[in-house]
């Protein structure tokens, strides 16, 4: 994993700084697939700064992802919202898929909302439903690829954070009250929030039944090819770090029929079961996330309001 230096950082900082006019942005969210209107409800005027114009930056090539910063008021805070993000799937290093957060704490963010399109493994999970994340199973980070591999940069942080409390009990709280006193969102839009485990596998397949059944006898209960990264450099950073998971499909976990068994059964003339399943393609991820997008936008309001 090639290593990128501070001055890397410390030139893209400059860069999008040069084109704020002094404002100072003290939350980030990074919006995930699909979710990229986030940034629609931003008040009053706002900044852009296009991905391919900043020095350190790569491109984000996945669709539901502009690629671009945007820098306004939200709730009455001073926001930038990610408009795409990168991932490894892409080709990219976890260096490079949380370059821009390391950025972003160069620019005076210290909070970070970060939201992620994801599968629904724990089977109380619908698709449409929220779910804070409580703690992330990381399988790259586990066989080698973390975002703080290489020489540290003492700017940051220290050599060996901790991750145990990687998503800031507090900001959790406020997420928790947000939903439980929104009335609305609750008992007229039939918004659930849960709290879970997100499993961070590379990509871009989408997972096997295999890695599902896995995944979660080991306690996940989303999953997602992005977020772990990230979260981790935000740590790393010294930022406080929420992040949530738009259930978008429900994982099929269910095992295969024994072919020998079923052949054996046809041959016998016995009456089969046919079973018709339905697979995630990032199609249905989009026009999930389309479907939630206002009762998201108010939830994250209601968060970013009370921070």
């Amino acid at each position: 994993m090639a290593h990128i230096p501070y001055e890397t950082y410390s030139q893209s900082a400059d860069y999008i700084q040069a084109r704020l006019d002094g404002f100072v942005p003290e939350v980030g969210i990074i919006c995930g697939s699909g979710l990229s209107s986030l940034a629609d409800t931003l008040e009053g005027s706002t900044t852009v700064v296009k991905y391919d114009t900043i020095p350190g930056f790569v491109r984000s090539t996945v669709d539901g992802h502009k690629g671009q910063l945007v820098f306004g008021m939200l709730a009455g805070k001073r926001v930038v919202c990610m408009q795409g993000r990168f991932h490894c799937y892409e080709g990219y290093t976890a260096q490079q898929a949380a370059f821009p957060v390391r950025v972003l704490h160069l620019l005076g963010v210290k909070a970070l909302l970060v939201t992620n399109a994801a599968g629904g493994i724990n089977p109380s999970y619908e698709v449409g439903d929220i779910a804070l994340i409580a703690d992330h199973l990381s399988l790259p980070g586990i066989a080698g690829s973390n975002a703080l591999i290489g020489p540290n940069i003492d700017h940051f942080g220290l050599r060996f954070p901790s991750i145990s409390d990687i998503y800031t009990p507090r900001l959790r709280r406020i997420a928790a009250k947000a939903y439980l006193t929104h009335t609305h969102l609750r008992q007229e839009r039939g918004f659930r929030v849960h709290e879970g485990i997100y499993a961070w596998c590379y990509g871009p397949c989408f997972e096997s039944r295999a890695e599902l059944r896995a995944l979660r006898s080991l306690g996940a209960d989303l999953v997602g090819m992005s977020t772990v990264p990230e979260t981790i450099v935000a740590k790393h950073c010294g930022m406080e770090v929420l992040a949530m998971s738009l259930v978008t499909n429900k994982c099929v976990d269910r095992r295969e029929v024994d072919t020998i068994e079923a052949v054996e059964a046809e041959l016998a003339g016995q009456a089969q079961e046919v079973v018709v399943e339905d697979f995630p393609h990032h199609e249905e991820v989009l026009a999930a996330a389309a479907l939630r997008t206002a009762d998201v936008q108010e939830f994250v309001r209601c968060i970013i309001r009370d921070i």
